[in-house]
């Protein structure tokens, strides 16, 4: 079976690892950084908060964490993936700055505005996840940014409807499914490979779950298509 659209058909969904990680500062071009990028696994029940989870920060508000970037979660299906890429590098989990390392959710299948309940918090699905340049610190390689976009292996921000304790283990609960359809995998299309789907673009922009950023940046380009018609 494809991995990307059929692994989660049959696996329970729930966490594998919980990541979390403070900011440190690291050397780019001779000049620091700051950067949460590095996270580790721990053990035990993790409080979730509006804005994160206990011990986990962020460095640069700006385009990191947040309401609607509280948790980041990446597959575990993806990452057999990486190590055919990347043959030399060794990928524990939280390698790409994932709160969440999970099993059975996928972007091709997991739409904007999906609401689940986890241990006992309740999250809602947001935006998938676009590579800076802080990825490529972590890898040590620039190219893992372009390789990370082309892939479509994103992975994806929660928002936390509800405050509560999280767990390995926990199972991913699925309380509302959004009816509007636009999946995870479908904005980051919008943004690389499928430019010009101005039906796609309108549809995004009806979900409202979708960040207000992304909907004025496709509606943006809605403008720009009509223009260049």
């Amino acid at each position: 079976m494809d991995e990307k659209t059929s692994r989660s058909n049959f696996l329970p969904m729930k966490i594998l690892s919980i990541n979390v990680g403070l900011p440190r500062l690291v050397m780019r071009n001779d000049e620091p950084v700051s950067t949460g990028i590095f996270k580790e696994p721990v053990a035990g029940r993790v409080p979730l908060r509006t804005l994160n989870l206990d011990g986990d920060r962020q460095s640069d508000l700006s385009v990191h964490g947040g309401p609607q970037k509280a948790v980041y979660a990446y597959p575990s299906e993806h990452y057999p993936y990486w190590k055919q890429q990347l043959p030399d590098m060794d990928l524990p989990w939280g390698i790409f700055g994932e709160n969440f390392t999970t099993e059975g959710l996928l972007e091709t299948e997991t739409n904007i505005g999906d609401r689940f309940r986890i241990g006992s918090a309740e999250v809602m699905v947001t935006q998938p996840r676009m590579p800076c340049y802080k990825l490529g610190i972590r890898f040590g390689r620039t190219d893992i940014i372009k390789k990370f976009l082309i892939s479509e292996r994103t992975g994806f921000y929660f928002s936390v409807l509800k405050e509560g304790e999280v767990g390995v283990g926990d199972e991913f609960e699925l309380i509302e499914k959004n009816t509007s359809g636009v999946r995870v995998v479908d904005v980051t299309r919008l943004y690389s490979s499928e430019k010009e789907n101005v039906d796609l673009m309108r549809r995004a922009i009806a979900t409202e779950a979708l960040p207000d950023s992304w909907r004025e940046y496709f509606l943006k380009r809605i403008r720009r298509e009509h223009q260049d018609e």
